[in-house]
């Protein structure tokens, strides 16, 4: 299994951006693709982004074109920047790690066998 740390959450007003981080560590590092879920009130946790050792990324509709997903190899760090928040982006975002195969979509929490602690994203004017 990984180990996933996020990092970057907070509060941003309407059309602010913020950028996520997921330091990812373990036996699996390299042959891993890695997500971001989010959780947001009330509802259940979805799929947002998932990005494969290939590089290659998926979105689900709601934040494609606002939302991006890339890796730092360097420093085992994968991202999200978040550009063009809603008031509907609010909730907990959290990385997720699974076996690196496809399809690529949907993004499911049950295929994730390693999740971090989640970080707060709040989108208030």
């Amino acid at each position: 299994q990984l180990k996933l740390v996020e990092s970057g959450g907070g509060l941003v007003r309407p059309g602010g951006s913020l950028r996520l981080s997921c330091a990812v560590s373990g036996d699996r590092s390299d042959d891993s693709t890695i997500a971001w879920f989010r959780q947001l009130p009330g509802k259940e946790r979805e799929g947002v982004s998932s990005l494969n050792k290939r590089d290659e990324a998926f979105y689900i509709h709601s934040v494609r074109g606002r939302f991006t997903t890339s890796r730092d190899n360097a420093k085992n760090t994968v991202y999200l920047q978040m550009n063009n928040l809603e008031p509907e982006d609010t909730g907990i975002y959290y990385c997720a790690g699974r076996l690196d195969y496809g399809p690529w979509l949907p993004i499911t929490v049950r295929e994730h066998d390693s999740w971090g602690q989640g970080t707060q994203v709040t989108v208030s004017s």
